[in-house]
């Protein structure tokens, strides 16, 4: 990996363990998809929290409509981490939703349920703004590291107390456009 800001740091894939590879992590996203079909109504309002879930929600999507689906999605920035592995403690919503989410049912869904600041700040604004439902969908859940007490609906995998990337996931706004999730080597 380069050094200098100037440059962009290059992906060094022999210091990345890889925790779910692409192949694991699309049948899992098929099982989830199927699951929220039969629970929820077709035209479910989908709010994604940028940036870290846009591939997964992206395949989530995907899938839902392939299972008979019809949703609506929206979309809105929250975060706590920054480029700080990290969080702050603080929940900034930077980009609100367009979309009126008074009676209708909403899945909100996210890359990460850790502390679970975002997740829980996101599901009280829209009951706050009165929707009817609103379910959580997040693609990994670290819950040894809980601070509020939320649990997610629907969760594609479990994961330990390590920082991960890929699939989406950042460290310092790296590592994004990786197929898979895995963990950076510190040594």
């Amino acid at each position: 990996m380069t050094g200098s800001s100037d440059k962009p740091m290059e992906h060094n894939l022999s210091q990345i363990d890889v925790i779910y590879d692409a192949e694991t992590i699309a049948d899992r996203i098929e099982v989830l998809s199927q699951k929220i079909a039969s629970d929820l109504p077709e035209d479910v309002l989908i709010i994604v929290i940028l940036k870290g879930s846009f591939i997964f929600a992206a395949d989530l999507l995907r899938a839902l409509d392939s299972s008979g689906m019809q949703p609506m999605v929206d979309f809105i920035t929250i975060w706590s981490y920054g480029a700080s592995t990290e969080s702050t403690g603080t929940v900034n919503l930077t980009r609100d939703i367009t979309e009126d989410v008074r009676d209708r049912a909403v899945l909100v869904v996210d890359d990460i349920l850790d502390t679970g600041r975002t997740l829980a700040y996101a599901k009280n604004l829209m009951t706050s703004r009165g929707a009817k439902t609103v379910h959580t969908c997040v693609l990994l859940d670290k819950e040894a590291r809980r601070e509020e007490p939320i649990e997610a609906n629907y969760v594609g995998f479990p994961v330990e107390d390590v920082f991960v990337v890929g699939y989406g996931i950042d460290k310092a706004h790296r590592f994004r456009s990786l197929p898979f999730i895995g963990v950076v080597r510190t040594s």
